[in-house]
C-alpha cells in the first residue's frame, strides 16, 4: 500500500451528532494523563475534554493524552487556556478534534477564536499543515486542508454578565458550533459565587440560554447544584459535560473509605 494513500483521518462523529439533534456527553479530563484519558474514552464518554485552562498539562502532555483519546471511539478536545491564536496553532497542530475557549464577552472575541482556528482566507492560522501530525505528518496534507475547518468543534464559554448579555451575537457568530456555560465563573462574576439559586445567576442562565437558541446553536454546561445532566437535557442543552475525573476519583475514593469499619 502505497502511505499516500493511508489516511488516519477520521470524521468528528460529535459534531456531526449535534447537527443532528442528538445530545452528546462527556467530562473532564483534569489529571494529565494518558491512561485517565484513555480510560474515559473506553468508558464510553462522547467526548473527552482535557483541561488546558485549570489542568497541569503542556504541550507534549496534551499529544499523549490526544493520541489515548484517539484510540478509542471518543472524540479530543482541549480547553486551551486564553484566546490567543498560538494557543488554538499548537492544539489545533498536534491534532485535536474539538476546542473549547473560555471567558468569552463578546462576538468579536468569537469571531477571533474562530480566525485562529482556520487557515488563510476564511482565517489566521499559521499553516505547516505538511509536517503536521494533524495532518499524518504530510501525508494527507490536501485532505486535511479541505476538511479541517468543517471537522473541528469549537465551543466558547460564556462566564461573565458580559457575555450573557451579548449571548445571542456570540452564539451567531460564523464557526461557534456550541456555546458552554461556565456556572462557577458566572456566579462569582455576579458576585454570588457559588449560589447557582441566586435571582441574579439564574436570570444571567435564562439569558444565555434564550440567546443561544436564537442564534439556532448547541447548548452546553457542566452539572451545578439544582440542574443535573438531566435538567440541563430537560432545558435543552445537548453539549453536556457531566463532570470530571478529578471529582469523580476523590468522591468515589470518599465514599469508600467511610464504608469501611473502623
Amino acid at each position: 500500500m502505497n502511505p499516500e494513500e493511508t489516511s488516519m483521518w477520521r470524521p468528528n462523529g460529535v459534531k456531526a451528532r449535534l447537527k443532528a439533534g442528538e445530545a452528546v456527553y462527556g467530562l473532564f479530563h483534569g489529571f494529565a494523563s494518558p491512561l485517565v484519558a484513555e480510560l474515559l474514552g473506553l468508558v464510553g464518554y462522547d467526548f473527552v475534554l482535557i483541561d488546558g485552562e485549570h489542568g497541569p498539562g503542556d504541550v507534549m502532555t496534551h499529544l499523549a493524552q490526544v493520541q489515548a483519546v484517539q484510540a478509542t471511539p471518543a472524540m479530543a478536545m482541549l480547553r486551551v487556556a486564553v484566546n490567543e491564536p498560538t494557543q488554538f496553532k499548537r492544539a489545533l497542530d498536534i491534532g485535536v478534534e474539538g476546542v473549547m475557549v473560555p471567558n468569552v464577552t463578546s462576538a468579536l472575541e468569537a469571531a477571533a477564536a474562530v480566525e485562529s482556528c482556520r487557515y488563510p482566507n476564511g482565517g489566521k492560522r499559521g499553516f505547516a499543515a505538511p509536517i503536521l501530525r494533524a495532518a499524518n505528518f504530510g501525508l494527507v496534507t490536501a485532505e486535511y486542508i479541505a476538511r479541517a475547518a468543517d471537522e473541528l468543534l469549537i465551543a466558547v464559554q460564556i462566564e461573565t454578565l458580559a457575555g450573557a448579555s451579548r449571548a445571542a451575537e456570540i452564539a451567531a457568530v460564523d464557526g461557534v458550533d456550541v456555546v458552554f456555560i461556565g456556572p462557577n465563573d458566572l456566579s462569582g462574576d455576579l458576585g454570588v459565587l457559588g449560589q447557582f439559586d441566586h435571582p441574579d445567576y439564574v436570570k444571567a442562565v435564562a439569558a444565555i440560554e434564550a440567546g443561544v437558541k436564537s442564534a439556532g446553536k448547541v447548548l452546553g454546561c457542566l452539572p451545578y447544584p439544582g440542574a443535573d445532566p438531566v435538567e440541563l437535557h430537560r432545558r435543552g442543552h445537548r453539549f453536556i459535560c457531566s463532570g470530571a475525573d478529578v471529582a469523580l476519583l476523590r468522591d468515589a475514593a470518599l465514599a469508600q473509605l467511610r464504608s469501611l469499619p473502623r
